[in-house]
């Protein structure tokens, strides 16, 4: 393993926005991971681990740590429904092997851009009433605090709306899972995934760079039609814009800076605040220059 200095973060996420990390580490290995972890320690360093970059925004000024990458992927089927994973394979391969299997459970996913399963697993992403905790088994993860393995079961993985133990507690990175998936006929799950894809390419800005969803949707109004309803859709700060095709989409207009994004975030909180007394959440993460 080798850990890079002065690397772009940039073209690592799907915002193509932010600085450079002072640190990057691409990791294969349980070996590897805790080689990191120790340089991290060793050096009084933060730590953040990247999936896919597609949730993320990151500081115009990069972050000073240790970012770290997984790239060890591995995906196998057993048990019939069941698939054996590693963190750092691509959503959009899983779908695609779920697919050639005739497992359906993870129809949802397509078209999310980059999206690694150890972000999705984080967050416990989801869309069309569907989430990774309908689908999650067993999560096995590293504790950087006890420095060792652990395995959680479905319930120890405390999935909620948009969040998961391993969100709440930084500690714990996200190394294998297991998904369970039903058997269904092919037919039926391509019929799925082509109403899925329809509907982002209609209605999500795929086109430009984004973080997908901005914000949690409230109980009681989703995000975007609070956003509209307080006359924000298509505001642009700088290179910055809320988009005119979801309004809980910020988009990246060529040469947005953080510091854009971070200013239509603040102006939607505020005036969804004063307008509609309604507290919006942030869904995507913001990784600044000194911490999380």
């Amino acid at each position: 393993m080798q850990i890079k200095e002065n690397i772009s973060l940039k073209d690592l996420t799907t915002f193509k926005i932010g600085g450079n990390t002072r640190y990057f580490a691409e990791i294969e290995t349980e070996e590897d991971l805790q080689e990191a972890l120790l340089f991290a320690g060793q050096n009084n360093l933060p730590f953040f681990v990247l999936g896919g970059g597609s949730n993320l925004l990151v500081a115009d000024a990069g972050f000073e740590g240790l970012v770290i990458k997984i790239i060890f992927r591995e995906a196998k089927i057993f048990e019939e429904n069941k698939i054996e994973t590693s963190s750092g394979v691509a959503l959009s391969d899983l779908v695609s092997l779920a697919l050639a299997r005739g497992l359906s459970g993870l129809e949802w996913a397509l078209g999310i851009p980059k999206a690694t399963l150890g972000g999705a697993l984080f967050m416990n992403a989801g869309a069309f009433g569907a989430n990774m905790a309908d689908i999650t088994e067993q999560v096995i993860a590293f504790d950087t605090t006890e420095n060792k393995f652990k395995t959680f079961d479905f319930v120890g993985c405390q999935f909620d709306y948009k969040n998961s133990v391993f969100k709440r507690n930084k500690n714990l990175i996200i190394w294998q899972a297991i998904l369970k998936l039903e058997k269904k006929d092919k037919k039926e799950i391509e019929i799925e995934m082509k109403r899925v894809m329809a509907y982002r390419q209609k209605n999500h800005p795929l086109e430009y760079g984004s973080a997908g969803s901005v914000f949690k949707n409230p109980h009681n109004l989703p995000a975007g039609e609070a956003i509209e309803k307080v006359g924000l859709k298509g505001k642009q700060i700088g290179q910055a814009k809320i988009s005119e095709k979801h309004s809980n989409f910020i988009v990246n207009l060529g040469t947005a800076t953080s510091s854009d994004v971070k200013a239509l975030i603040d102006l939607a909180k505020k005036q969804v605040k004063e307008k509609l007394k309604i507290d919006l959440e942030e869904e995507s993460i913001y990784l600044d220059y000194h911490k999380l």
